[in-house]
């Protein structure tokens, strides 16, 4: 896993599903939510832990005035509701379905102790995620306290290179197809849509990158971070 926002681009759904345990199999189903649809809320028991089989979901938390803060947007093959693990008794956050067609893996803390302690390689992935996961914050309050917006936008834009780009053997330009909107990478970033727009039109200005809906051109060196998960 490389990226500050984004969990690594590996689809845990298929390691970690409970179907994928003969042990599980039989007594296991999925949850469906439509877009807005809360999976849990803050002060909710932390009982299980969640696999995102399709659809998007959103982690966030109210501050004491109610502002929304977005801590992530999680797709397809991502894990989440993990701190249980680590003995969480309440939610501290609420986790939210942005698509209209959210499928998710329920799996109960004593189903995922289980397998865990069955398999060690299996156990130290789900805690090296939790840490990177932990690291991943730390960076990301570091940047919303110290870093202005432009500086934000960029850290942001190198880190979906790491995660979504490939190199264009024509230009040397970085192609990333992504799948997040404005208005996804501005709640991740912490500010408004205007002026991620104004940002990015800024840059696109400078030829430092181009960009549509789903994908982004940049013309810069992208910077890799060696964070990663094996």
């Amino acid at each position: 896993m490389n990226s500050l926002w984004i969990l690594e681009d590996v689809n845990l759904f298929k390691k970690l599903c409970p179907h994928s345990f003969a042990a599980f199999k039989n007594d296991h189903s999925f949850n469906r939510y439509k877009r807005e649809d809360y999976i849990y809320f803050p002060k909710d028991v932390s009982s299980k832990v969640f696999l995102i089989e399709e659809g998007s979901v959103k982690i966030g938390h109210y501050t004491e005035k109610g502002q929304e803060v977005v801590k992530a947007i999680l797709k397809k093959g991502e894990l989440f509701g993990e701190k249980a693990i680590l003995g969480e008794a309440n939610r501290t956050e609420f986790a939210q379905s942005l698509s209209n067609e959210t499928s998710i893996c329920p799996i109960s803390l004593d189903a995922m102790q289980a397998m865990m302690s069955e398999n060690q390689p299996f156990s130290l992935r789900i805690y090296k995620l939790i840490g990177f996961r932990i690291k991943r914050l730390e960076r990301r309050l570091e940047l919303l306290l110290f870093k202005d917006a432009e500086t934000r936008v960029r850290e942001f834009l190198k880190d979906l290179s790491v995660d979504y780009g490939y190199e264009c053997p024509n230009t040397g330009d970085t192609i990333v197809k992504h799948p997040f909107t404005q208005k996804d990478i501005a709640q991740l970033i912490g500010t408004s849509r205007p002026t991620l727009n104004s940002i990015l039109n800024k840059y696109k200005e400078l030829n430092l990158i181009d960009f549509s809906r789903k994908e982004i051109r940049l013309k810069f060196e992208p910077l890799h971070y060696p964070l990663k998960i094996s």
